[in-house]
């Protein structure tokens, strides 16, 4: 870590003092990844050696400035972008990932390393073990809410689970709104409905890419609390990129992300926290423009 980075905390203040924090089993790790964009003169190095894991039944947050990196470390970890070096293994296990190519790393079996699987492959996997949250909607106008989360399953053949099905409306708020059409929803409305369609499949892990940023200030926090929701009380696990420090204090962990490293990690983060945070990166990076442009 640089420029003053916080790492992250060995023990949790709730379970009593001095005790640590009980570890969750890893749900998907990056290990050496580096992806670069252009060449000669126009080389961009998006991500440099990243190395990091995400928890299951945790909610992590990416922020950083606009080409920082956040953005493409979120797509090579879904397998969305290809990376130029490195690794992404999943938890095959915990995805229920079946009849693909596996690996033993770090002595565990049953891990997928993304890099190594076709495109086929890759879209078989996100289909069934991994869920997106966009901040477009992309909810088909024509069908019900209902019909709408259940799409996944429809165009994988599956049996919808109603069980499930009553379980997500229950806890975002939708039960009353099933029958209507994206038309009839407020904003917030149609997001809560994406994130069902994204957690209808019981996804490995959920990515969301920005899900607040098209919505007002009240549906904004209606979402984030749903989505903290699915974690507590659903166990989900959940990796978002944002730029917003108010949805970064609904995680349980925050990554801030410059020049493609991570330059800070921090559990438990508020909003004067990762202020603080992202302001320190902002000098640091400015000072090191200023240095760089008097050589």
């Amino acid at each position: 870590m640089k420029h003053g980075a916080k790492t992250r905390a060995s023990s949790d203040p709730s379970s009593g003092a001095g005790k640590p924090r009980q570890i969750a089993q890893v749900a998907i790790k990056a290990k050496g990844l580096t992806k670069d964009y252009g060449s000669g003169e126009n080389l961009v190095h998006a991500l440099r050696g990243v190395d990091v894991e995400f928890e299951q039944g945790r909610f992590t947050v990416i922020m950083g400035p606009s080409g920082s990196g956040k953005s493409t470390l979120m797509h090579t970890l879904a397998g969305l972008d290809t990376v130029t070096s490195g690794h992404v293994y999943l938890n095959a296990d915990a995805a229920g990932v079946k009849g693909r190519r596996t690996s033993r790393h770090g002595g565990r079996r049953g891990v997928v390393d993304l890099t190594k699987l076709n495109d086929n492959q890759l879209t078989l996997l996100r289909r069934q073990s991994l869920g997106f949250i966009f901040q477009s909607f992309n909810l088909l106008p024509m069908f019900t809410a209902k019909q709408n989360i259940l799409m996944p399953l429809i165009l994988d053949g599956a049996k919808p689970d109603t069980a499930w099905l009553d379980v997500l409306a229950k806890t975002l708020g939708l039960e009353e709104r099933l029958s209507h059409r994206p038309s009839e929803l407020s904003g917030g409305q149609q997001q809560r409905v994406a994130i069902a369609r994204a957690l209808i499949t019981k996804p490995s892990i959920v990515f969301a890419d920005e899900p607040t940023g098209n919505l007002d200030t009240a549906s904004s926090t209606e979402v984030l609390s749903f989505l903290r929701d699915s974690v507590r009380e659903l166990g989900q696990t959940i990796i978002m990129v944002t730029h917003d420090v108010f949805a970064a204090s609904f995680a349980d962990r925050a990554l801030v992300f410059a020049d493609g490293r991570i330059v800070a990690d921090q559990d438990r983060p508020t909003m004067d926290s990762m202020n603080a945070l992202l302001s320190e990166e902002v000098m640091a990076s400015t000072a090191t423009a200023d240095s760089a442009a008097h050589r």
